[in-house]
């Protein structure tokens, strides 16, 4: 599992003409499941990012976690954060999950943020979307547990 995580003021998701979620204040996740990712994984991975402390505190220092400052995540589906890129120009996706399996543990993933009182809002899995962000910083993150 790679996640890119985005602090920002704002973020929004459209697809197939409309908006489909927007939120202002948290973080936009752009998640790639791998094929041997597990349940386990997806468990510590949203336990890293609930409890990750790089909102400003008053002294100005990154010590505050989106829960301490009520911030909310948009979740964004990504297989392409899994690419091969070693050879060639064509990037090769064997390393990301089957979609079925992708999607499952994507929404499961979701859920165990939202069950740390974690406000989350979805793209759309499988679909074209574009998405619109103000990165606040700009803050961004790998986050990958391998």
């Amino acid at each position: 599992m790679r996640i890119i995580v985005q602090r920002v003021t704002k973020a929004a998701v459209d697809s197939g003409g409309e908006k489909i979620a927007f939120i202002e204040n948290g973080f936009l996740l752009l998640v790639g499941i791998d094929r041997d990712d597990t349940p386990n994984i997806i468990e510590k991975m949203a336990k890293k990012i609930s409890a990750l402390r790089v909102f400003e505190d008053t002294a100005g220092k990154m010590n505050l976690s989106l829960s301490q400052v009520k911030g909310k995540v948009l979740s964004v589906p990504q297989f392409t954060l899994l690419a091969n890129t070693s050879k060639g120009t064509r990037p090769g996706f064997d390393n990301a999950a089957k979609p079925a399996k992708a999607e499952d543990l994507w929404k499961s993933f979701n859920i165990a943020l939202q069950k740390m009182e974690i406000p989350v809002l979805e793209g759309k899995f499988g679909a074209h979307m574009f998405v619109s962000i103000v990165n606040d910083g700009p803050v961004t993150f790998v986050i990958d547990l391998k």
